[in-house]
C-alpha cells in the first residue's frame, strides 16, 4: 500500500501507507514479496560496474551500493524485532540511525556479501512468517520513534514495501533496467 508519487525520486513506488485492516491474503502477498526481494535486488544490481554502484539513486541520496548494504541491515533489525515481539510482551525495540550505518566502512565494499546475507535472512524470516498462527500477527512491539505499538502484520506490510521501494531506487539509478 503506497501513496502515488511518480515524480518523487525518494519514493518511486509511493510512500508506505499503514493499513487500517489486514487480511490473510494481504499477509500472504507480503510474505511472497519478502521471499522475492533478494532475487529482485540481485537482478537490479546484476552487471552494474563500480561506477554505477557508486552512483546516487537521486541527488543527495545514497549510492546504489549503500542501498544494497542498507537492505540487509534494515531487514536484519526487522527480523530481530519480530522475534522479540513473538517472545516478549510488547517489547520496546531499539531504533538505529540508518543514515549513520550507511556511512560505516562496510558500506563501501563489494555488494556480494550483502546479497548473500539477504538471501539467508529472508529464507529464515519467511519460514518463520509462514509458520505463524493467526493470533501471532496481533503481537506488537513499541517503536520509540513512532511513539506507539506496532502490530506485526502492519510491520510485515511495511518491510514488503521497503524491499520493493529500494529495488525501484536501484532500477531508477541504473537507467530503468533491468
Amino acid at each position: 500500500m503506497a501513496d502515488s508519487a511518480p515524480d518523487d525520486l525518494r519514493y518511486p513506488i509511493g510512500r508506505y501507507v499503514w493499513p487500517t485492516s489486514i487480511t490473510p491474503e494481504m499477509r500472504a502477498g507480503w510474505i511472497f514479496d519478502l521471499a522475492a526481494a533478494p532475487a529482485a535486488l540481485r537482478d537490479a544490481v546484476d552487471g552494474l560496474d563500480d561506477a554505477r554502484l557508486d552512483t546516487p539513486y537521486r541527488p543527495g541520496g545514497w549510492t546504489v551500493r549503500q542501498v544494497v548494504h542498507h537492505l540487509p541491515d534494515s531487514h536484519l533489525n526487522a527480523y530481530v524485532r519480530f522475534k522479540l515481539a513473538l517472545t516478549e510482551e510488547a517489547p520496546t525495540i531499539k531504533p538505529y540511525d540508518e543514515a549513520l550505518w550507511a556511512e560505516l566502512p562496510d558500506t563501501t565494499g563489494p555488494v556480494a556479501p550483502s546479497l548473500h546475507l539477504l538471501d539467508g535472512l529472508h529464507a529464515r524470516w519467511t519460514d518463520l512468517l509462514r509458520a505463524l498462527p493467526e493470533e501471532a500477527w496481533a503481537r506488537t512491539f513499541v517503536h520509540p520513534e513512532h511513539g506507539r505499538s506496532l502490530r506485526l502484520d502492519s510491520v510485515l506490510g511495511m518491510y514488503a514495501w521497503h524491499g520493493r521501494h529500494h529495488v525501484a531506487h536501484i532500477i531508477g539509478a541504473a537507467g530503468g533496467r533491468p
